[in-house]
């Protein structure tokens, strides 16, 4: 698996969950779902019709997300790479 930390490759997007959305963005997109089935990413989770490294992906960026809402981890830092 690929892993892309935003000032690596120049992602424009510099959030902080950037890196682990645009891993899953490939995951998803590289599923033989997405490739062989033509499906959209969104309905290939829908259906969990996905590799489990692609659910792992997603889990850690809900946490990312998460934690920018969290105010007890504001002072920790946010998770994510």
């Amino acid at each position: 698996m690929v892993t892309f930390a935003p000032d690596e490759i120049g992602l424009q997007d510099k959030s902080p969950c950037a890196g682990i959305r645009a891993d899953l963005k490939m995951c998803l997109l590289e599923s033989a779902c997405c490739r062989k089935d033509k499906k959209t990413p969104r309905e290939c989770l829908k259906d969990h019709l996905v590799p489990d490294e692609c659910i792992q992906l997603r889990q850690s960026f809900f946490e990312c997300k998460r934690s920018l809402l969290d105010t007890r981890r504001r002072f920790r830092g946010h998770k994510g790479y």
